[in-house]
């Protein structure tokens, strides 16, 4: 079932601020290049934070003793630290806020790592985000950069902001479907220039469909990477997706793997989208393609499979593709993901108990994910 919905950038254009959109994935880039450029993560003990008030403002401090007010965000993952309801605590006079923040760090709780992201511009220090020390951090600017390269500026390229579908209009603020905060970023963009043609779509008349990509991140932790591919009929301007179908996603967690299976696979498969009519799963069949494991045994054995089924597993690949996979004077063998998804599944159509096919299908899809 699609976790993407038709009315998800009607919402973003509706709620978002002035300061929040964007009318170019260059300009996007460079606000969100900013702001990391201005960021620093420091992994610190909750034990040596503590909530104080100055200047009238709640602020927390760290082994340094500087001050540094936490963004709305952070101040809802440091209420959740401390144990304590973030919305009752907001209610609470500074002072008395701070105390409740200071007992659930320094007395009620149990020592944890903290990884904290400090923002500063020339002014006051800001808390954006308040991490568990494992939390792999895929940055805003990072995820831009990448859509930059992949689809150009976004008002000239074959993937577009649809300021007005179908018609050359300005790109405003008022129309950009590109959107960040110091939470979270989403991007839209839409081909209009490379129209299928459908039979029989609506009451046996023809239809005509674009394609449209999505994608967003919280590079504080408010939310999962993800990407939406999907064709559509036409986006009004109240930036709804109208006839919307074919929707295929990924998403991920920011785990400590999360940053290099970004730019390993994600970005690879952005390039192929942009370059060609593949679709999201076709592109990342391509990333499986070509990305590599050096050593097959050792990678299968990591995942719990038996010596034995390793070997299994080689020979359905012979058996099926006509060849061996490659191996060097050593006698170690190298594949790509998409080739060891493949010689997984060949040898679970080899096993005679369901239960075993399961298990092993089950593993291979979970080595193509390694690529999702």
């Amino acid at each position: 079932m699609s976790n993407f919905s038709n009315m998800a950038i009607s919402r973003e254009w509706a709620t978002r601020p002035a300061d929040q959109r964007f009318t170019s994935l260059t300009a996007l880039q460079a606000a969100t290049q900013f702001t990391r450029d201005h960021s620093v993560e420091r992994v610190i003990s909750s034990k040596s934070l503590t909530a104080d008030v100055e200047d009238g403002q709640l602020v927390v401090k760290g082994p340094s003793g500087q001050g540094a007010r936490p963004s709305h965000w952070a101040f809802g993952q440091l209420a959740g630290l401390a144990g304590a309801p973030a919305g009752y605590l907001r209610d609470l006079p500074d002072a008395l806020a701070a105390d409740c923040l200071n007992y659930g760090l320094q007395v009620n709780r149990d020592v944890q790592d903290v990884k904290v992201l400090l923002y500063k511009n020339g002014g006051p220090a800001e808390i954006h985000a308040a991490n568990g020390p494992n939390y792999g951090r895929i940055w805003n600017s990072n995820i831009a950069q990448a859509a930059v390269e992949a689809f150009g500026d976004g008002l000239t390229g074959r993937f577009k902001i649809p300021g007005e579908f179908g018609k050359r209009v300005p790109i405003t603020e008022a129309n950009t479907t590109l959107y960040a905060s110091d939470r979270d970023m989403v991007i839209c963009l839409a081909d209009e220039s490379r129209i299928t043609e459908v039979p029989n779509r609506r009451d046996g008349k023809t239809g005509a469909l674009s394609t449209g990509i999505a994608l967003g991140n919280s590079d504080v932790g408010a939310g999962r990477y993800w990407m939406a591919y999907f064709a559509f009929d036409y986006m009004c301007c109240n930036r709804i997706i109208w006839g919307m179908r074919d929707v295929e996603e990924l998403s991920f967690k920011h785990t400590s793997s999360a940053p290099h299976r970004f730019f390993r696979e994600v970005v690879p498969a952005m390039r192929e989208m942009a370059r060609s009519t593949a679709t999201l799963s076709e592109s990342l069949i391509v990333a499986a393609q070509n990305e590599r494991i050096d050593n097959l045994e050792k990678f299968l054995t990591s995942r719990k499979f038996t010596r034995s089924q390793v070997s299994g597993i080689k020979a359905a690949y012979k058996s099926d593709e006509g060849v061996s996979l490659p191996t060097d004077s050593e006698g170690v063998t190298s594949a790509s993901i998409w080739d060891a998804v493949v010689a997984a599944t060949a040898y679970a159509r080899s096993l005679q108990y369901q239960d075993e096919r399961v298990t092993i299908e089950r593993e291979a899809g979970r080595i193509l994910q390694l690529a999702a």
